[in-house]
């Protein structure tokens, strides 16, 4: 199997620039993950064709589980969510603001992609689970709307 050199080192870019821990692709019998530590600045860099199963990283801190809400938005990709259109704009909306069905909450970053997040119905968006710049997973909960 040849090794693409150069696509490793793009995913390991990805990485570092989205702040990730492992990316993985996969093109018919062919897979390569690149994953790096947390803790360690340099990625660490696999190519395989087994699919790998992650590690999971440690818990720092017990946070309140908003995944569970009845109006609880979450990601449907894996990226970094930015809360506003631009960096020079202001967030789509603060919280205890009126929301509509489709209205964009934010916006999500995946392979220099920007991909909208719609609120699922109306009502008032009550929070943010994230903050503009943060990774996130999928099914990784965005918002909040009662």
């Amino acid at each position: 199997m040849k090794v693409d050199k150069d696509a490793i080192r793009d995913l390991a870019d990805m990485l570092h620039e989205t702040g990730l821990s492992e990316i993985e692709i996969s093109k018919g019998d062919h897979h390569i993950r690149v994953a790096r530590q947390l803790a360690v600045s340099s990625a660490q860099v696999a190519a395989s064709a087994v699919v790998n199963t992650p590690q999971a990283a440690p818990v720092s801190a017990p946070v309140q589980d908003d995944s569970s809400h009845p109006g609880v938005v979450k990601s449907p990709i894996v990226g970094v969510a930015y809360l506003t259109p631009d960096p020079a704009s202001p967030p789509y909306f603060k919280e205890g603001d009126k929301v509509q069905a489709g209205d964009t909450l934010l916006l999500i970053e995946a392979m220099k992609t920007f991909n909208q997040i719609k609120a699922s119905k109306s009502g008032t968006l009550r929070k943010y689970c994230v903050e503009s710049g943060e990774p996130v997973e999928f099914g990784a909960p965005l918002a909040i709307i009662e």
